[in-house]
């Protein structure tokens, strides 16, 4: 015989169809299924005792009957849900009519009465993702067709396993719906179905087993057993503990069911060969025990560590026990010592005595761990007291956490960008970081901490090894706590928390359409732009400036408010291009500053008249054919912090002694040749611009007369270098004011241009810079200047090649006071050894008054000796 078997279930089933039939509630344990399908009619005898799990299926008075019989009519079937301790049954006709037994018609059958029995569990499995339906019978199943089915089904085909166990996975239901789901059976064209079976996710669910089995000690020096729960579950849950002394499965022994992950064991089963194992259910409720979790092994090392490793952050304080046992004997707590990687021991004073047996050490405002090779950790040894250290040890791992958190604001006040980075070097291989944070309704506290209920925000590794992650949309005025979470096989870490308001770090966007230029007669550079739409907050402004040149040197202006959005700035050189650019933050020193907008370049243009005219200077020219002289006036460029900016052309004047006066107007070049007709002329030149012409010129008059004067009595030039020579004169008593003196010089042997340069009236010497070479010939010429003319000139065409004059007189002036001061000492010198040795020689000569052979004779006569 071939049978197919299909789980069908819907869900929110209308009321009307839960009253017309028998549902039967699905118990939280294996229940059995017995169906019946007589070909005539049949007596079944029912026995009392079983109270159906239905509400309908109770009697008014709560009391049941016993020896009761049921009719099973021809084309009739009875199906029966059995559980441990009762049993709901349904009787179905050919027309699928379901008629409700009372509990006086309820009776166990035995499952060789029926013509089909079926063994049933269905649980929850623990991720709480799938639905499971266990099925046991000796049909053989087949495929069928549910296209017959409508309204809010789910068909779920059963797959068997090669024996007679079947099992259909409905995957994806909602734990808190209640579901309605029946068994269909084919076998060729009979259909069998079961009853209606109603049943809640929730209620039966089987969590996944306790994980991660461990010894740890209390603070008290108490050993606990403890262990995880499975993944998370939305209820509490209990859990059931028990030890083996040995490997049979009979010598199990069930200790106590607790609702803590952990259960004190004490000291007493340490050292022993016991294993433990748990398993877990819903505290409250049905459900299923999970299953047995992986047994532990409670026999215990030489020398235990709890814990046996620590992960910890910088500045913490961290405790480790030691449970020291020495070839089988016990040593005392009081006689146990620390030590710290075998090379430092850890003071007395941070040991504590928990009990008789275990010691506890503690260590302080921890600083980070140093690698050391590959390994990573503190080595932490308890030895006893003659300084004997067992190899194993407890191993400390000190990871720096001080990771900083920025974050910024843009522009458009819509999203709130967090940036940090962390030094990877101090990191564990192995660890994970991830952003958490919890957003407050308003504000920052003062003192950030970390709360209960977080969120992870996904951040994203950057080229620059910063992580970046983005916060949109955001709320302007909340204040959002972030943390960097470290996780690790050894545990997790934090890093300070840290508050931010977006309203407070807020980057704005820079000034746009920002324009500059120097401004015509003032002379300022005026720099102006237009303020971002957003933050509408009050701003202050940094204007930076520098001459556009390859080497940019910024000078910073700042405006603490610009309602004009404008400044001028005082500028040192007004005939340059500038580059200007300009940011903006919060007033209130809040915030970043924005980026430096686009560049702005102002343009050199005139900004008035030129504050002077050139220097000049003339030549003249004999023309002995005309008989007349030429004269040439040349003149330097003007500069540009004279011109404001530009020269277009240059004004020649000439004002005669008859007092006229004509002009001359040149639009190029440096020069200026006319004819010397009058006797005396003044000539001025002045420089002009798009603003006008200079009103502080050079006057020069030329004289015939005055050209006679010779006022210059010597004139010398002494070579320093090949770039220097300097020029010394001397001036002959004179009656003339001298206005200045023009210096020429030229090479002699090259046909170059004549130099010159305008000096002061009261300077003797001058330095002029120059490319000379000191081979050839120069001529120098020295040129007094008058209010009335230019005097007759003094020609030097000679080097001074004598060292003993220098040409720096400052050294003779110095030398000279030496020498004589040197010589006066020699002969003050010189007079007092002499006055000395006149006196020593005397005192030996004798008295002729106290002598008798001196008297009569005279000491001034010489007096050959014979």
């Amino acid at each position: 015989v071939a049978w197919s078997v299909v789980l069908t279930g819907a869900t929110r089933v209308p009321f009307r169809l839960v009253a017309h039939c028998m549902v039967h509630q699905i118990p939280a344990s294996s229940f059995m299924l017995p169906c019946m399908s007589p070909n005539e009619t049949s007596v079944i005898p029912l026995t009392a005792g079983v109270v159906a799990s239905s509400p309908g299926l109770h009697r008014e008075h709560g009391t049941t009957e016993t020896n009761s019989l049921m009719l099973v009519a021809e084309e009739s079937f009875l199906c029966c849900l059995w559980s441990e301790t009762n049993a709901n049954c349904s009787l179905y006709t050919a027309g699928m009519e379901t008629k409700k037994f009372t509990s006086s018609e309820v009776s166990s059958f035995a499952p060789q009465q029926t013509d089909l029995s079926w063994n049933i569990q269905c649980w929850t499995k623990g991720d709480l993702e799938l639905f499971v339906l266990k099925y046991i019978g000796k049909l053989s199943l087949e495929d069928i067709s549910t296209g017959s089915l409508k309204g809010n089904f789910m068909v779920t085909p059963c797959n068997g396993n090669g024996s007679d166990k079947y099992e259909c996975h409905i995957p994806s239901l909602k734990l808190n719906y209640t579901y309605i789901t029946w068994l269909n059976i084919i076998n060729g064209v009979t259909l069998l179905q079961s009853p209606l079976m109603s049943v809640r996710p929730i209620n039966i669910v089987k969590p996944e087993s306790p994980l991660n089995l461990r010894l740890e000690m209390t603070d008290k020096g108490q050993l606990k057993i403890c262990w995880s729960n499975p993944v998370l579950t939305p209820y509490p849950l209990q859990y059931e503990v028990k030890f083996s002394g040995n490997t049979t499965q009979n010598a199990w022994q069930v200790v106590e069911i607790v609702i803590e992950t952990s259960l004190i064991i004490g000291n007493m089963l340490v050292g022993s060969s016991y294993l433990v194992q748990v398993r877990c259910k819903s505290l409250h409720g049905t459900g299923f025990w999970s299953d047995w979790s992986t047994p532990y092994n409670l026999n215990t090392e030489d020398v235990m560590y709890f814990p046996p490793k620590i992960l910890t952050s910088v500045g913490s304080n961290v405790s480790f026990h030691c449970l020291y046992n020495d070839k089988n004997k016990m040593i005392l707590s009081k006689k146990i010592v620390w030590w710290l990687n075998l090379a430092e021991e850890i003071p007395e004073r941070q040991y504590t005595l928990v009990n008789d047996r275990v010691s506890r050490v503690t260590l302080f405002n921890l600083n980070a761990t140093k690698p050391r090779g590959k390994f990573f950790y503190n080595a932490l040894y308890c030895c006893n007291q003659n300084r004997e250290c067992h190899h194993r040890y407890a191993e400390l791992y000190v990871v720096d956490v001080n990771i900083n958190i920025t974050c910024e604001t843009d522009g458009y006040l819509t999203k709130m960008t967090c940036r940090w980075s962390a030094n990877t070097n101090t990191l564990l291989v192995g660890s994970s970081l991830q952003l958490k944070y919890y957003r407050s309704s308003i504000y920052c506290s003062d003192f950030p901490s970390i709360p209960p209920k977080s969120e992870a925000k996904e951040c994203h590794l950057q080229r620059n090894h910063y992580y970046e992650c983005t916060f949109q949309p955001i709320f302007l005025l909340s204040g959002y706590t972030m943390w960097i979470e470290i996780k690790h096989q050894l545990g997790t870490l934090e890093s300070p928390p840290t508050c931010v308001i977006p309203a407070d770090v807020v980057k704005p966007f820079p000034p746009s359409n920002v324009k500059a230029e120097i401004t015509k007669n003032i002379g300022l550079l005026n720099v102006s732009w237009t303020n971002p739409a957003f933050p509408n907050s009050d701003l202050k402004f940094q204007i930076r400036y520098s001459v556009n040149r390859e080497e940019i040197l910024w000078e910073i202006f700042e405006v603490s408010n610009a309602p004009t959005r404008s400044v001028m700035i005082k500028v040192l050189d007004l005939c340059v291009v500038y580059i200007v650019q300009v940011r903006c933050s919060g007033l209130d020193g809040l915030g970043y500053w924005s980026d430096w907008s686009k560049p702005a370049y102002t343009i050199v243009q005139d900004i008035q008249a030129p504050l002077r005219g050139p220097e000049f200077w003339r030549v003249i020219n004999e023309d002995p054919i005309r008989k007349q002289k030429n004269v040439t006036l040349v003149w330097k460029p003007l500069m540009k912090n004279y011109s404001l900016c530009s020269v277009c052309g240059y004004i020649v004047k000439q004002h005669t002694s008859e007092n006229i006066t004509w002009t001359e107007y040149v639009t190029s070049g440096t020069t200026y040749t006319y004819p010397w007709m009058e006797d005396a002329h003044t000539i001025t030149i002045l420089a002009v611009n798009s603003v006008g012409a200079s009103s502080m010129n050079f006057n020069l008059t030329l004289s015939q007369q005055m050209s006679t004067v010779n006022i210059v009595q010597s004139l010398s030039a002494y070579p320093v270098n090949s770039s220097c020579v300097i020029l010394t004169w001397t001036l002959s008593p004179q009656m003339y004011v001298i206005t200045s003196f023009v210096i020429e010089w030229k090479n002699l042997n090259e046909e170059e241009q004549m130099k010159w340069i305008r000096v002061a009236p009261n300077i003797s010497k001058y330095y002029i810079y120059d490319h000379f070479i000191l081979i050839e010939k120069y001529q120098f010429s020295l040129y007094p200047i008058f209010p009335e003319g230019v005097g007759n000139p003094k020609t030097t065409d000679e080097f001074i090649k004598d060292r003993s004059e220098k040409q720096n007189d400052a050294g003779l002036y110095v030398i000279l006071p030496i020498v004589i001061s040197s010589f006066v000492l020699l002969l003050g010198t010189l007079l007092i050894s002499q006055q000395r040795m006149k006196k020593l020689f005397w005192e030996d000569v004798p008295n002729p008054k106290n002598c008798s052979w001196a008297q009569g004779v005279n000491f001034q006569k010489r007096m050959d000796i014979l």
